[in-house]
């Protein structure tokens, strides 16, 4: 993500959130167990709420998660190891 466009989602996140706070994630992967894999790895397994639900063809997965993030940085974070993992697209 550009640098830009990271610091206004900081200001963005800021503004709305005192943290810690609860961070809903919404993402669409292709449905490949692999890629599902990652995205799910990048939440704590132990904390995170999260749910899988296929497309109706079953080409593409949604997965959201819900989970307590201590800071805008931490959300950022996660985003961006989320756009390494081919085929994601935030929502």
């Amino acid at each position: 993500m550009e640098n830009s466009k990271l610091v206004k989602l900081k200001i963005a996140l800021d503004q709305v959130h005192d943290w810690p706070s609860m961070y809903l994630f919404k993402f669409i992967v292709p449905s490949d167990n692999q890629k599902v894999a990652q995205l799910e790895a990048l939440f704590n397994a132990k904390t995170a709420e999260i749910r899988l639900r296929q497309s109706k063809n079953g080409n593409y997965t949604s997965v959201t998660a819900r989970e307590v993030m201590t800071s805008a940085e931490e959300v950022i974070a996660c985003y961006e190891e989320a756009y390494k993992i081919e085929g994601v697209i935030s929502l």
